[in-house]
């Protein structure tokens, strides 16, 4: 059925909203491109700001891992460049890594220890290792595309990855080892962010935007943060 859209928040002036996640607390983070922040929405819509990076372009995406650190892309598209951040619990703000490719969507593996981050002009998927401090190392290529763009992605419970792939109309399903596992035909041609949802967890969302709507495919496997509250 056709679910019913309502106006939940409007935000400060001066910000603008992209990557959204929902903390355990059932609180709303949304990476704040414009204002430089991640703002924290309260379950009836107040609205604080949870984190503020001067230093960064426009935070686009975020992933919240199991420990509760946040991990947000920061892309520069004027100069296709971006870094990547880690933002702790306190709201302090970490550069984990500089001159990077465009960088987009950004996820962390169900346990926690492996970051994702992808570059959507260059079309590169990096993993990293993630220690108990939320430290990266041990930097490697995933995967690379050889055509149009990524966005948004988000791991299932088994660690696969969803991921956007602007321009091509597809979700590209990608497994930790970095094989193509299959690609989800889409009705619009630019999706640009990925979520699972529904009651048990199988519901992929698709943001499209040249069609400004939102498609949904099922998945055999739950998204990772499926019933973790």
């Amino acid at each position: 059925g056709r679910g019913e859209a309502a106006l939940f928040v409007e935000l400060p002036e001066g910000s603008t909203g992209n990557g959204i996640r929902f903390d355990r607390q059932g609180y709303l983070l949304v990476a704040d491109y414009s204002g430089h922040n991640i703002l924290r929405i309260s379950p009836q819509g107040e609205v604080a700001r949870f984190a503020h990076g001067p230093r960064m372009h426009q935070p686009n995406d975020i992933a919240l891992a199991p420990d509760g650190n946040l991990y947000a892309s920061d892309p520069d598209w004027k100069h296709d460049s971006g870094q990547l951040w880690r933002i702790d619990a306190d709201g302090s703000t970490h550069l984990l890594e500089s001159d990077m490719g465009t960088t987009n969507g950004v996820e962390v593996s169900p346990d926690g220890r492996t970051l994702y981050v992808n570059e959507s002009v260059q079309r590169r998927i990096w993993r990293y290792a993630l220690d108990a401090q939320g430290r990266i190392s041990d930097k490697q290529l995933l995967h690379q595309f050889a055509d149009h763009g990524l966005d948004g992605m988000r791991c299932d419970e088994q660690g696969n990855l969803y991921v956007a792939r602007y321009g091509a109309g597809v979700v590209a399903v990608i497994s930790p080892r970095g094989d193509l596992l299959r690609e989800v035909k889409l009705k619009g041609a630019k999706p640009t962010n990925v979520a699972f949802g529904g009651p048990d967890g199988r519901t992929v969302y698709v943001t499209l935007q040249d069609r400004g709507a939102i498609e949904q495919f099922r998945a055999d496997i739950p998204g990772r943060e499926h019933g973790r509250r």
